[in-house]
């Protein structure tokens, strides 16, 4: 499929790593996203010696910047022998990891960072520093989860409602005409979110989720146009179970690309509850698209 002029500039690729397996993963899925956009990928080793400043001698900031250098050295290594053409750069940063993963995106880049960090309980399915990532995101953050060398499903989904998440979906046509990959987008109404005061009527749910359902297809009908070589598919369920549905989706996906919160509270500016589950519980790496700061309304869920 060929690049459409109309779709998002997805930028380079910046991936943090931390001599994890799930980081070793990430940088090389990364890696593969580079070389599909055609960027530069950038890995990043985020010290955080300037924050131990007072609890490490002098010989113990030489052995940690030494041991990360190396660690870029292999893991730099490895990219290049999986993409030859692609530009790699390396960074150590004396920085935490999370600040420093930032930092090195600034407004452009993609952040790609694994579902788990070294020492951590293999209970915790996101580590903390990508949680920090993602709950403040303000590039494109993905969380790589899934396992190395799963099959391809040939699909892109989409967490959207209607148009007001085109920016969001149009992210995700961007990243399956990469991948040669169809897109679906998958609208799922949350049915006890319907009842209550704010319901109205009895059938105030049904008449929501019918004009929910026609305001993605007026979306889906929109990327048609914009993509003509795209296969787009467009569907609505509904569920008590929000994250629930896109979990099983994402069983079926290569990509999961959903909007995040960038309103006050919750669990930052970007993460809410559909969104921090789904970071915590999908099958396929998950692509998290920040809303611009005045948006105050729920999660594209």
């Amino acid at each position: 499929m060929e690049s459409n002029s109309r779709g998002p500039d997805l930028g380079s690729v910046i991936v943090g790593v931390d001599g994890s397996e799930p980081a070793r993963w990430a940088a090389l899925w990364a890696s593969d996203e580079a070389a599909r956009r055609r960027r530069p990928l950038h890995i990043v080793y985020g010290s955080d010696v300037d924050g131990r400043v007072l609890e490490l001698s002098d010989d113990d900031m030489e052995r940690v910047r030494v041991a990360g250098r190396e660690l870029l050295d292999v893991t730099a290594e490895a990219v290049r022998a999986r993409h030859p053409a692609l530009s790699v750069t390396t960074e150590f940063s004396r920085s935490g990891p999370a600040m420093s993963l930032r930092r090195a995106a600034s407004d452009r880049g993609t952040l790609v960072v694994g579902n788990r960090g070294p020492g951590g309980f293999s209970s915790l399915t996101l580590g903390s520093v990508g949680l920090k990532v993602a709950a403040d995101a303000r590039t494109p953050v993905i969380v790589v989860r899934g396992s190395e060398g799963e099959s391809a499903h040939g699909v892109v989904l989409a967490a959207a409602r209607d148009e007001r998440d085109l920016d969001c979906v149009r992210h995700a046509a961007r990243e399956a005409e990469l991948r040669k990959a169809s897109l679906r987008l998958l609208y799922v109404q949350g049915v006890l979110q319907s009842f209550g005061p704010a319901a109205g009527a009895v059938d105030g749910p049904n008449r929501a989720g019918n004009h929910r359902g026609q305001s993605l297809k007026a979306v889906a009908e929109q990327i048609r146009a914009e993509c003509p070589s795209l296969t787009v598919q467009a569907d609505a369920e509904r569920s008590v179970s929000v994250a629930g549905v896109l979990v099983e989706a994402s069983r079926h996906a290569d990509l999961l690309v959903m909007g995040g919160r960038r309103s006050p509270g919750h669990l930052g500016r970007t993460l809410g509850r559909v969104t921090h589950s789904l970071l915590h519980h999908a099958h396929c790496p998950v692509e998290l698209i920040p809303r611009h700061a005045d948006e105050h309304r729920s999660e594209a869920s």
